[in-house]
């Protein structure tokens, strides 16, 4: 009889062990929004981001991620990138509040002719095809009023003078900024 009562006692102090423990944890994934950390939010809006339908090799996207609020930066060719990148990164569940500083570029015949100058000098110089295939190539070509930079991610130091070079060789350009970073490198 003795044990019966220690097993019951037993099994009533870890029920009531087991309620005041599940009482005092947090809730997460309630049905407002669940709790998200920095790298999962970013996660989420670099993907909105490189799967706008109009992001081509042309437009540079970046952003900052500051708690509930995120800021958009970088350049885009037309009007509709801009606000649709907005759009979509306003919907990312743990965003609460946009900034939009994406600039549109002028709309320029002179500007367009040096974008598909450049691309084909790029993709044309050796071994730096690959960074210019697919939806979201590795290299974007930002080009206004006759200056281009260069931005993304490439393999090695060599790519990226490479393309440097190439953008430098095409007729009409003012001046070449090489933003481009090295994979695995942060600097």
């Amino acid at each position: 009889m003795f044990t019966i009562k220690y097993r019951v006692l037993s099994l009533a102090a870890a029920v009531m062990l087991a309620a005041a423990t599940a009482a005092a944890a947090p809730a997460s994934g309630t049905a407002e929004q669940p709790n998200q950390s920095y790298e999962q939010v970013a996660r989420k809006v670099r993907k909105e981001l490189v799967t706008l339908p109009y992001y081509g090799v042309f437009d540079n996207l970046a952003y900052k991620v500051e708690g509930d609020t995120v800021t958009l930066y970088g350049q885009v060719v037309r009007p509709s990138t801009r606000s649709d990148a907005e759009r979509r990164v306003a919907r990312v569940a743990g965003v609460s509040r946009v900034v939009n500083q994406i600039e549109v570029l002028p709309l320029s015949s002179f500007d367009d002719e040096i974008r598909v100058r450049s691309f084909y000098a790029i993709s044309q110089m050796g071994g730096l095809f690959h960074y210019m295939r697919g939806v979201n190539p590795s290299i974007h070509i930002v080009v206004n009023r006759g200056n281009v930079t260069l931005e993304g991610v490439v393999s090695n130091p060599t790519h990226a003078r490479l393309a440097y070079i190439a953008a430098s060789q095409v007729p009409g350009v003012f001046s070449v900024t090489n933003n481009l970073r090295v994979e695995g490198r942060n600097y």
